[in-house]
């Protein structure tokens, strides 16, 4: 007789390049949320990636983030409803603290952030995954929302925001290629709301089409 105990509560990774409206779709579901950008390496990381061909740090590539500590973050939610995370301020690229996620008796959480489509397998392969989206608005609305959403925050210098929110422009129709190939569903905000929707009460999102 097997002793595995199934989860209590599934997750909807919520993916994007930056600036897409990932963390105002995850407020409008009504759902609890796990930010995933905490997970990120502090800025003495040695093994921290750099753009090719600058000494900017590479703060879009997956090896800037710590898969492994959100999986399991995420996991701990599922199994629990509770669990531990880092406290991230991102214009200091260094964790500051620790803060308690309470998902409750919920079945249902989102977990945003633009890595999140690379635990996708993980989270499937571990029975955690209730669904996988994958936002785009187009290359030059995502580059003015991050542009003005970074600049009021103050997360990076003027300069850093500009090389990096030109670079990304360019990226983003692959972006969302690789993300999709990952296993996420591509969308916009109208229909990632209503697979969420659906999700939390019960029903199959509808199939992804094949990549």
């Amino acid at each position: 007789m097997s002793t595995h105990v199934p989860p209590s509560a599934r997750v909807v990774l919520l993916c994007g390049p930056s600036g897409s409206g990932k963390s105002l779709v995850a407020a409008r579901s009504g759902l609890p949320v796990l930010r995933l950008d905490d997970f990120y390496k502090e800025g003495d990381d040695p093994t921290l990636p750099q753009v090719a061909g600058s000494s900017d740090i590479d703060w879009d590539d997956p090896e800037s983030w710590d898969a492994d500590i959100a999986v399991a973050a995420i996991a701990e939610l599922c199994r629990t409803g509770r669990t531990n995370v880092p406290v991230y301020d991102l214009s200091l690229s260094a964790r500051t603290g620790e803060e308690a996620v309470d998902v409750g008796r919920t079945p249902l959480f989102v977990a945003e952030g633009i890595f999140a489509a690379e635990i996708v397998g993980r989270c499937r392969e571990l029975g955690l995954l209730a669904d996988a989206l994958c936002l785009s608005r187009g290359p030059m609305r995502t580059f003015r929302r991050r542009f003005l959403r970074d600049l009021r925050e103050g997360r990076k210098s003027v300069p850093f925001l500009l090389r990096r929110g030109w670079r990304l422009m360019r990226q983003e129709r692959s972006i969302v290629t690789r993300q999709t190939a990952l296993g996420a569903h591509p969308c916009d905000k109208d229909e990632a709301l209503t697979r969420l929707a659906a999700v939390a009460v019960g029903r199959r999102p509808a199939a992804s089409p094949t990549i």
